[in-house]
């Protein structure tokens, strides 16, 4: 279910801010309960609040969204991205390899 994949990422991003579900009410003006049944899939918010919500995760609607809108590569290619540097480098260059790998082999399978 699409509101449970959203629910999935409003939490990543709130603990990627360390704040609690009291801290994260108090500081959107919603309560505890609003924000669990919305974490957990339970209730999807009104576009008003779901605003309230993204800016006060201080993230991108890509960043929440990015689990259940088709055109969101480019966000994902850039999180991978930013995960990727983190690596030793002779674990990124392998990692790339087999990224480079699986695009040629796509492109052979799209050719025939």
């Amino acid at each position: 279910m699409i509101d449970k994949r959203i629910g999935k990422r409003v939490k990543e991003a709130r603990e990627q801010l360390g704040l609690t579900q009291e801290e994260f009410a108090e500081k959107t003006n919603f309560t505890v309960n609003y924000i669990s049944t919305i974490e957990r899939g339970a209730s999807f918010p009104r576009c008003e609040n779901l605003i309230k919500l993204i800016n006060a995760l201080e993230t991108s609607a890509d960043a929440i969204f990015c689990d259940v809108v088709l055109y969101s590569n480019g966000y994902k290619a850039s999180l991978l991205s930013e995960k990727l540097s983190t690596l030793d480098p002779e674990v990124q260059q392998r990692i790339i390899q087999m990224v480079e790998l699986m695009i040629q082999q796509e492109t052979v399978f799209v050719a025939v």
